[in-house]
């Protein structure tokens, strides 16, 4: 008797514990860092993402040429500009967070971007915590 009861709890555990692996969120950090090529082409991926995996918390973490698409009236290549793009992602929950050190290192003031974006003292630190204590999957584009 005690061994079919420990058959069942063992069983019920790992139906558990399967059932929690399946509702886990998704969580993705895209590192941008390249300018405003690699920021088209993130964008781009990231509207994929989110048609394909609505569900998926994503955060978009911005440092050295990667902020440049989110300075106010910056545009792609084709003229088309960023900040509309930046603004219907982030209704749909995408996160924008930039590094001051860049805003300090290349004398950008906070103001001058748009206002969807989160200052964070770090990029590549804020990119490591998001991986190491959150469960972050890294994405560069």
């Amino acid at each position: 008797m005690k061994r079919l009861l420990l058959l069942f709890s063992v069983l019920a555990l790992a139906l558990t514990l399967a059932g929690a692996a399946r509702a886990a969120e998704v969580k993705v950090v895209y590192h941008m860092a390249d300018g405003v090529d690699q920021a088209s082409r993130g964008l781009a991926s990231i509207r994929n993402h989110l048609r394909a995996e609505p569900d998926t918390k994503i955060v978009v973490v911005a440092l050295g040429e990667g902020i440049r698409f989110l300075v106010k009236g910056a545009t792609e290549r084709s003229g088309r500009p960023f900040d509309a793009a930046v603004t219907a992602l982030a209704r749909q929950g995408v996160e924008f967070r930039v590094c001051n050190n860049t805003l300090t290192a290349h004398n950008v003031a906070p103001s001058e971007l748009v206002p969807e974006i989160t200052l964070v003292p770090a990029g590549v630190a804020e990119i490591a915590r998001l991986q190491a204590r959150e469960g972050y999957v890294y994405i560069r584009p």
